[in-house]
């Protein structure tokens, strides 16, 4: 991905200093012409790097269909920003040829007042579409799928059937017509035809004769968006039907729609590992992102596991004793927390990523964690090991080693055994095991890792037993 990437910018950066010298000369007819060679998503990347006003020059050159494919690839800052520069006509012509799951992410973030502004452009039927959409909770199938769609019916010749995708497929708004769907004149879904079947079937051949079945594959509307990403993983789809309780087809979700909520839920996970605000997947651009942006995004998290962590001081404060007594315990309190801290963080995160793709399950709970303990009694006795010929080298005291080993040994079971169950309470009760398990599983093992160490130390060390 990253490779990719980096060839998008690319292909743009090649034309770079083209565009600024025909833009600073305004030598629009070389300009467009330079355009045309540049893919829609390339433009829609690379668009970014030009000004303010050298973007809006730039999309007015563009003809009507690469405008929409360009616009539907840009950030919603600089889509914003191309609306509020357009003229009137230019502005419906881009709201009223999108398709529409791209139409609904762009007025679910618009202010009222924008939001009456821009539909009053726009043709009443695709207000209607626009409005049933919205509708949809989000990261349901519903909120996900574009109603834009060719049915067959079962009686139809293959002929007909070809007829009726040439009259009816509009380009950048029909995103697929690999597949094509099968419905009753009530809309309720029969089944569906491929492009092959259809240009390889006879002209004669009824469309009921060679459709099959799609059971298997349609999703109800108010489906979660994860039973959406499963499904397409799990079946190798390219799209997929959407229907309403009443078995009539709705809507379609392609494959581009799928990669684009699975990098959301990725961004957003990372993000609430990182101790960050998720902002529902929103990924941060330093092109549009300011410092305070950045501080209301991390500031939240700090602050409480700041006010979590007062518990350690308090800790410390309350074997203050020990600590004046046995100095050489402060030297290895860094590292004992330290590792308890990755250990717990390992076991979270591949916890949190087998809730998310359905590897643990609430069926699977006792073998999951079976497993884990295992390893947590095998990995506290390598780490114990090694913390206690770590601390016979630095301290040459055997009672200090032993202490040292023995409470990396717990503190990495303690970890782990966290780094368990917190994901798996927090789904039990409906919560985010990201949010909720991440960041609060170091915290746990920093307070209780501190009162072991401490409690084996006074149970061994014969100067704190007085």
């Amino acid at each position: 991905m990253k490779n990719n990437h980096t060839k998008k910018v690319d292909i743009f950066a090649l034309f770079l200093p083209e565009i600024k010298d025909r833009l600073q000369h305004r030598n629009f007819g070389q300009l467009k012409e330079i355009i045309k060679t540049i893919p829609s998503m390339d433009l829609a990347e690379g668009i970014r790097q030009l000004e303010e006003k050298e973007k809006v020059l730039v999309f007015k050159l563009l003809g009507p269909k690469k405008a929409i494919e360009v616009f539907e690839g840009l950030p919603f800052e600089d889509q914003k920003h191309l609306l509020n520069n357009l003229k009137s006509e230019e502005v419906s012509d881009i709201l009223n040829e999108m398709a529409s799951d791209e139409r609904v992410d762009l007025f679910k973030d618009l202010r009222p007042a924008v939001f009456k502004k821009m539909t009053n452009l726009m043709k009443k039927e695709e207000v209607e579409d626009l409005h049933r959409l919205l509708k949809y909770r989000e990261n349901t199938a519903g909120s996900l799928m574009t109603t834009e769609l060719i049915e067959l019916h079962p009686p139809m010749t293959a002929k007909k059937a070809l007829l009726t995708l040439q009259e009816n497929y509009r380009p950048g708004q029909i995103k697929d017509i690999n597949s094509i769907y099968v419905t009753d004149e009530g809309h309720k879904l029969l089944g569906e035809v491929t492009l092959q079947m259809l240009i390889i079937a006879s002209p004669d051949q009824l469309i009921k004769d060679i459709m099959t079945p799609v059971d298997w594959i349609k999703v109800s509307a108010g489906a979660d968006s994860a039973e959406v990403a499963k499904n397409f993983e799990k079946y190798d789809l390219l799209n997929m039907p959407v229907v309403d309780s009443e078995d009539r087809l709705v809507g379609i979700i392609t494959i581009d729609d799928v990669v684009e909520l699975v990098h959301k839920e990725t961004t957003k996970e990372m993000y609430e590992i990182g101790k960050m605000s998720p902002a529902e997947g929103k990924e941060i651009r330093y092109a549009h992102t300011g410092s305070f942006g950045l501080v209301k995004r991390r500031a939240g998290w700090l602050v409480f596991l700041l006010i979590f962590d007062f518990l350690t001081g308090t800790v410390l404060k309350t074997f203050e004793h020990a600590l004046g007594t046995v100095v050489a315990l402060t030297f290895f309190i860094p590292m004992l927390l330290d590792t308890g801290g990755n250990a717990g963080n390992q076991t979270s995160i591949t916890i949190i990523r087998g809730l998310a793709t359905g590897d643990v399950t609430l069926k699977n709970t006792w073998r999951v964690v079976k497993v884990e303990l295992i390893a947590a009694l095998l990995m506290g006795a390598i780490v114990g090991i090694v913390a206690f010929g770590r601390a016979v080298l630095l301290q040459e005291s055997t009672v200090v080693a032993v202490v040292v080993g023995a409470t990396m040994t717990s503190i990495v079971l303690l970890a782990i055994a966290t780094g368990i169950f917190l994901p798996l309470v927090s789904k039990k009760f409906g919560l985010d095991p990201a949010s909720l398990a991440g960041p609060i599983t170091t915290s746990i093992v920093d307070v209780i890792g501190l009162i072991i160490y401490f409690k084996i130390a006074q149970a061994l060390i014969p100067a704190l037993q007085m």
